[in-house]
């Protein structure tokens, strides 16, 4: 007996392999991070990695999720999730329509061929498909990345076949950990910097996301000349894998394998009350200029993946506890700041202060093969994706197993010198689904289109909503609060 009980250890400490990091570790590099990197070998024994699609479907059984469809066409224009049409399947369902299985049950999948649509059923919170099965939540294990108490119940699942994609869009706000389970997905990333080589758009509004009103892939640069200048770094993500997207990092995610699938969770490494007041002014012009009865105001402006269109006295109230949030932050850093500053002034020989110096030690990555950084590449690259042995366990072992290429070889570099130059700055100006103004040969034509131009309720939406705007009007916000409150406070 004691014999055995010796031996269990060691079995166990074989079955759970040293992981590169340790929590503390991975969180302290998340922390100094400020560009896209791949975690390797840190998903060794999490039991999610045995969420196949096939899996996923044994284990919801005749539970429906939605799926959103796309047509496989290029058109130059990103597919938002307004245009997309919606289903409520299984997915055994879905896994018999990707495999075009005759005599199959593929419900209402039936009305759209496989050939011609790819399926993703993407955001989806774990905590509500497995509700009834709450022990699921610990196969994800984020407390090895240095957040304790995070598991899937944080966490949203994302399964799509090949050609699945979503619009490239920013997070407002947080950071993003992914894990890639099952199949290949393919990343394309680009800096805040890029913002305006990417021309961002509040229609259609989801709150904390801005779209990009550039397809990315298939980019028509005479209507949006400014993104030949973007700098896109381009990652194929292998089962195994963790992506960790910094905060306001934009990116576009499609899917290169038959079936995919990933699990996500969005963090904020610290609070962003400011942040979070500018996305409630976004969303109170927005929804209050969108709710107007007009002519021209009839188009699909909120994004499924909202609850529901909010009042402007609910949007008031979000906006007043988001100031009042942030006013209360700023007065306890201050505080604290304070309190912290306060030491015995040391002079030097001639009487002037010395000033402090701190602890301002570099922060040194450890690039190599368990951290990969995504870097920006210009020149066509061809990816070289080794082969995956299986999505059940740790299947990337060198830095050659995450796959970078470059999105030049995808886009058109051919824009004339002049339109490169002619960026609108993220504005509109002819409607949001216009990047910039075309030229044309006959300057006639353009003079006859511009007297007939209108100013539509969604131009003067983006002009009201931009980022330098909506900058401005939150410092403006934040002053008159604070000042207000110092009027009212007793001396």
């Amino acid at each position: 007996m004691m014999q055995l009980s010796q031996r269990v250890p060691q079995a166990m400490a074989a079955s759970a392999p040293m992981k590169p990091f340790s929590p503390e570790e991975t969180r302290r590099i998340l922390h100094h991070l400020q560009q896209p990197a791949v975690f390797l070998n840190m998903t060794c024994g999490w039991p999610v990695l045995h969420w196949t699609a096939e899996h996923l479907s044994g284990c919801l059984g005749d539970r429906h999720v939605r799926f959103r469809l796309g047509k496989k066409q290029e058109t130059n224009t990103p597919l938002f999730e307004t245009q997309c049409p919606y289903v409520e399947a299984t997915v055994g369902q879905f896994l018999s329509w990707t495999q075009g299985q005759p005599d199959t049950d593929v419900g209402p999948f039936s009305e759209y061929s496989c050939s011609e649509f790819w399926a993703y059923a993407d955001y989806k919170y774990i905590a509500v498909l497995f509700e009834d099965q709450p022990f699921m939540f610990e196969d994800v294990r984020w407390s090895e990345f240095g957040f304790a108490e995070r598991n899937g119940r944080e966490s949203t699942l994302w399964i799509g076949t090949e050609g699945a994609n979503t619009p490239c869009h920013l997070d407002s706000y947080g950071c993003n950990l992914v894990l890639q389970v099952q199949g290949r997905k393919r990343w394309h990333l680009f800096p805040p910097e890029d913002t305006d080589n990417l021309y961002p758009t509040r229609i259609p509004y989801e709150e904390s996301s801005v779209f990009s009103q550039v397809d990315v892939l298939h980019p028509d640069l005479r209507r949006c000349p400014a993104f030949a200048s973007a700098r896109p770094h381009v990652v194929t993500l292998q089962p195994g894998q963790v992506l960790y997207v910094p905060r306001h990092w934009w990116h576009y995610v499609e899917s290169v394998d038959p079936i995919t699938v990933s699990v996500n969770s969005w963090i904020e490494l610290e609070e962003d009350e400011v942040a979070r007041v500018s996305e409630a002014v976004t969303k109170t012009v927005v929804c209050a200029i969108k709710s107007s009865q007009s002519d021209d105001n009839t188009d699909n402006w909120l994004n499924p993946t909202e609850t529901g269109e909010a009042s402007h006295d609910e949007n008031m109230q979000y906006l007043n506890l988001a100031v009042n949030a942030c006013t209360q932050r700023r007065r306890g850093l201050s505080l604290t700041r304070d309190s912290r500053d306060v030491h015995p002034v040391k002079r030097d020989s001639s009487g002037q202060i010395k000033q402090r110096v701190r602890n301002s030690v570099p922060f040194i990555f450890p690039y190599g093969p368990h951290l990969i950084p995504v870097h920006c590449q210009r020149e066509e690259v061809t990816p070289k994706d080794l082969e995956v042995n299986s999505s059940k366990s740790c299947a990337v072992t060198s830095q050659q197993d995450c796959s970078v290429s470059s999105a030049a070889a995808q886009r058109s570099t051919s824009a004339p010198a002049e339109e490169k130059q002619g960026r609108s700055s993220g504005l509109t100006q002819r409607g949001s689904r216009d990047c910039a103004d075309g030229t044309s040969e006959n300057p006639s034509d353009d003079y006859e289109e511009l007297r007939h131009a209108t100013i539509t309720t969604n131009d003067l939406l983006e002009c009201l909503v931009h980022p330098d705007i909506i900058t401005r009007v939150t410092e403006l916000l934040l002053e008159r609060h604070t000042g207000s409150q110092r009027s009212t406070t007793p001396v």
